[in-house]
């Protein structure tokens, strides 16, 4: 077989590691042989670097890189995708929610057929709270129902892909990265894999709201600018109603001879075209934020330790 590598962003699940690492090399010694282990520790604080390090002293093929401070979930990705030297590419999280048990079926699905990626797609998202359910089933269709590119539900960065893929994103150098959609985008022929999502072992996911938030933003202002063409139509619709309340004034004053009062209708009008004002103004910065970091020219990423050559 290829070489396969296993890209494994980590950010401090010391918990969960060694019963991965375990785990893969049960399956990788039935499977599959030839293969690398692309440990990307994203500056956790715990113990995690250790024992991956651990892992690489009694087994050569484990890979790791080791950031500076924490990056995010993606750009940790992006670092191993650019480090790997594999024919075929899985990226899978380190919290054992993506079972390495179902490896041999992706890469079996994506050899046996015409598709450059298969997606792990979860039937069920049971180990999830409601809100986070409800939030990501709205994400995907509003992701969706906005963008050109459509991501298949229930479809995290759990995927095998082959090195031509690989290579078109390592391209991509845009800062804000939202590798799901960038995947899609691409338009190989992609197809999912259903598998069942396992409870977290131990720990919590680092995953917080505000960085669902933060990647929603990513991915709907890097993949649309739908955003922006509401801040337009919504500012012209406004205008124009501002528009025909000016004259409905100056007509109820000047030719109807009409007191004009009312406090509540002024200040509600005026709330409500400064909230579109605000709005607009908002997603337009978004945009701006990321046409200034484009402009910084930082690198992704820095790379404290690596024993990758």
């Amino acid at each position: 077989m290829s070489l396969l590598s296993i890209i494994i962003p980590t950010y401090n699940e010391e918990s969960n590691l060694e019963e991965l690492y375990a785990r893969l090399n049960d399956v990788s010694a039935e499977n599959f042989h030839n293969c690398e282990l692309i440990f990307v520790d994203d500056g956790s604080i715990d113990n995690s670097f250790q024992l991956i390090a651990h892992f690489a002293k009694q087994d050569n093929r484990v890979k790791y890189i080791r950031f500076t401070r924490n990056f995010g979930h993606q750009i940790a990705i992006q670092a191993g995708l650019e480090a790997s030297k594999g024919d075929l590419v899985i990226i899978m999280d380190s919290d054992l929610q993506n079972p390495p048990e179902i490896i041999p079926q992706l890469i079996n699905t994506l050899i046996t057929g015409p598709w450059q990626v298969v997606h792990g797609k979860r039937i069920s998202r049971k180990n999830e709270s409601k809100g986070k359910k409800f939030t990501a089933s709205l994400f995907y269709k509003l992701f969706n129902s906005l963008s050109d590119t459509n991501i298949p539900l229930d479809t995290g960065d759990f995927r095998i892909m082959t090195k031509k893929v690989v290579q078109n994103i390592n391209q991509m150098e845009e800062p804000n990265k939202f590798l799901r959609g960038q995947i899609s985008w691409l338009g190989y022929l992609q197809t999912t894999l259903e598998y069942e999502s396992n409870d977290r072992k131990s720990g919590k996911s680092s995953y917080t709201y505000r960085k669902m938030i933060n990647l929603a933003a990513n991915g709907i202002t890097g993949f649309s600018n739908f955003p922006l063409k509401f801040a337009t139509y919504s500012g012209l619709i406004v205008s124009m109603i501002s528009f025909l309340l000016i004259i409905y004034v100056l007509v109820a004053k000047y030719i109807l001879h009409l007191t004009v009062s009312g406090w509540t209708s002024i200040m509600t009008a005026i709330l409500f075209i400064g909230g579109i004002q605000l709005l607009s103004i908002g997603i337009i910065g978004e945009y701006i934020s990321r046409i200034n970091d484009s402009t910084r020219k930082r690198p992704l990423y820095i790379i404290n330790e690596s024993n990758i050559g």
